[in-house]
């Protein structure tokens, strides 16, 4: 029997937990580290539409690593509830509630390596620039500013009129019309299917609209990141994969040379190596990681 394709459905050993939030239980798959307790938690934050099951494939590899495993839903996404106003799900006010987290996790003696795929990585610079305690910073498919002018923005012009006039349930139609028209979406398993329509329509009008937002107006932060981890002491690398669609490799390039962090592009993949290729993200993301934990006190 042919195994199949890693996905967000791909079974792992996390286990569904709550953790403390601003706006109320944050929803998050955790997985212990497996042998050797390295003494580090991976917190891993997923992008626009997204939620934690995004990194189901990285969850077992992470831990067989020694490294406990947190991923998230922000707030307003999927299980994870969150208010009604759209300022509060611009990168800035999200990373000050993910800074609180990150911040409990290092209370407790962990040290806190932290991922952000495409809009979680704009969050999770907000969260460095708002303090948070981390060891390390992986941007991964997210860039320095605003998405440029491309499909997804444009997609995000027409969702944000659907979303004002007719709701969650008729912008996700439209959505999955789009996914449609790409020739590969009848090979996607209908419980896959399912599941992403569910998580899109749990997640609240007002998350959707404010980091649609965030995605279209949010400036240049690169420069303070910088300098915000500098301060801090912590090791930075952006990986993307080498056909992104949302910004460029050479425009993810360019900002890893400007925060000096190690970069590194995933073949085979596109926006998503968390699900489109994994073992060719984790043969980068976990040597890098291991070596920022054997150089950090």
């Amino acid at each position: 029997m042919t195994a199949a394709p890693p996905s967000q459905l791909t079974s792992n050993r996390a286990g569904r937990v709550d953790l403390p939030g601003r706006y109320g239980p944050i929803a998050a798959l955790r997985a212990p580290a497996a042998g050797t307790d390295l003494g580090a938690t991976a917190l891993l934050v997923p992008g626009y539409t997204g939620s934690k099951e995004d990194f189901a494939p990285l969850v077992d590899p992470i831990s067989d690593a020694g490294i406990e495993v947190l991923a998230v839903d922000l707030p307003g996404q999927y299980e994870s509830p969150g208010p009604d106003q759209e300022a509060a799900y611009r990168p800035a006010a999200l990373g000050t509630v993910l800074a609180d987290l990150v911040a409990k996790i290092a209370a407790d003696g962990r040290r806190v390596l932290l991922l952000g795929h495409s809009y979680g990585g704009l969050v999770v610079r907000a969260a460095v620039l708002a303090h948070a305690p981390v060891t390390g910073l992986t941007l991964m498919d997210s860039g320095p500013a605003e998405l440029p002018p491309g499909d997804r923005r444009s997609a995000l012009d027409t969702g944000e009129a659907i979303l004002r006039e007719h709701g969650v349930e008729a912008a996700h139609q439209v959505l999955e019309s789009r996914a449609a028209e790409d020739p590969g979406w009848a090979e996607v398993p209908v419980d896959l299917k399912e599941f992403k329509r569910t998580r899109f329509v749990r997640s609240t009008a007002a998350g959707l609209l404010g980091m649609a937002d965030g995605l279209r107006y949010e400036p240049d932060l690169v420069t303070k990141l910088a300098a915000a981890l500098r301060t801090a002491g912590a090791s930075a690398l952006v990986i993307c994969g080498e056909q992104d669609d949302a910004w460029s490799v050479a425009s993810q390039r360019d900002m890893a040379d400007r925060l000096d962090a190690d970069f590194a592009v995933v073949t085979g993949a596109k926006h998503s190596p968390n699900t489109e290729n994994p073992d060719g993200l984790l043969g980068t993301v976990l040597p890098t990681w291991r070596a920022w934990l054997s150089d950090a006190p």
